[in-house]
């Protein structure tokens, strides 16, 4: 591939969606594995969280804060949830979250299907708990 002129040129693996994420002083968290850029300006840490159950014994993240552009990239069109006031995600299929919102690791015992409510049947899930206004994003894809 060749480009010319001038302008930004994002290149993702396997076609995989970007977006472009605009930060205007507030705080967002980024599954590691889906952050492809970002602005300088952003200030950032890495995080980890750790969970029985987890693949490789730990997710890593992205917390991110300030002014700036986070590139995000997914496999296929990510889906945004409300978080309300527990939410319960895929800990594979989990892109970004609000940074307020609380992250906790939940794995269960196969003794049945949908055990209790927010089960999906999965190994490990992560629950979000916050205030209304957060969110979680998790994309169509498991890795």
């Amino acid at each position: 591939m060749r480009c010319t002129g001038q302008g930004q040129v994002f290149f993702a693996e396997s076609a995989g969606h970007l977006h472009p994420v605009e930060l205007q002083g507030d705080a967002i968290c980024v599954s590691a594995e889906n952050v492809l850029a970002f602005d300088e300006s952003l200030q950032y840490e890495v995080r980890r969280i750790e969970g029985h159950g987890i693949p490789g014994g730990a997710l890593f993240t992205m917390q991110f804060q300030g002014t700036g552009t986070i590139v995000v990239k997914t496999h296929g069109t990510p889906v945004v949830l409300p978080v309300t006031p527990t939410t319960f995600v895929d800990s594979n299929a989990v892109v970004a979250w609000s940074a307020a919102a609380q992250v906790i690791v939940s794995s269960q015992v196969r003794m049945r299907r949908n055990a209790y409510p927010g089960h999906t049947g999965e190994g490990v899930n992560l629950q979000f708990r916050a205030a209304p206004g957060n969110f979680v994003v998790v994309q169509p894809y498991e890795v």
